[in-house]
């Protein structure tokens, strides 16, 4: 990775873009926490604690998704590529705060974390066609999707190649502008689900929870 010098004209896009992004982020999540837990008058039944325990985790796992278990390479595909979207945030905010300390990531671990997020991209760039492909996912998709799926990959990649190949000519300021861009769309677009896919299995694990409803497994 490399080392700054200087705080140049890209760095400070960058962090002007990751203030408002999270600020806008840090605004949702106060509006969610604002809703409170699903209100069911209801006479309790169940546990709520086993019911978002289950939303959390039993029923995400693809022997209990039908749209998982009949896709499996896609659904698959899927968490690797969620995965690197979450490296190549914590990769963004570390070379934003490395502006400032200057430390030099080892060769190895920058290959190894390129090498990963090339995997994470190639997934993406897969979920990408299969939705261009096929026509009933066309069928259902907007915008939104598209440029959410695009921006994220491009994201993903141009990662991958400033952590493995850092001195690559203007591969800094390409990835700093790329991060802008994903950073500006990040919390209008579906991205914006990274915060919104914990509320939503919370009140559902919550309300079924409550009421006993949730299958046994």
């Amino acid at each position: 990775m490399v080392v700054y010098s200087a705080m140049e004209w890209y760095h400070i896009l960058a962090w002007v873009a990751s203030v408002i992004c999270f600020g806008i982020f840090f605004g949702h999540f106060i509006r969610l926490i604002s809703f409170g837990l699903p209100k069911d008058k209801a006479k309790t039944q169940g546990k709520t604690s086993a019911g978002i325990r289950y939303a959390y985790i039993n029923s995400m796992m693809p022997q209990h998704k039908e749209s998982a278990y009949l896709h499996l390479p896609t659904y698959t595909a899927g968490i690797i590529y969620h995965l690197g979207t979450f490296l190549s945030l914590l990769l963004l905010i570390f070379s934003l705060i490395n502006i400032w300390i200057g430390w030099k990531m080892p060769e190895l671990l920058g290959w190894i974390l390129g090498g990963c997020l090339l995997i994470s991209t190639l997934c993406g760039l897969g979920v990408l066609i299969k939705r261009i492909v096929k026509q009933e996912l066309r069928s259902f998709s907007n915008p939104d999707d598209y440029i959410s799926n695009g921006l994220t990959t491009i994201f993903q990649a141009i990662t991958a190649l400033f952590i493995a190949f850092p001195h690559l000519p203007a591969i800094e300021i390409v990835y700093f502008i790329i991060s802008v861009l994903f950073l500006v769309w990040f919390p209008l677009g579906k991205t914006r689900h990274i915060l919104y896919f914990f509320f939503a299995r919370l009140h559902l694990g919550y309300f079924y929870g409550r009421r006993g409803t949730w299958p046994e497994h």
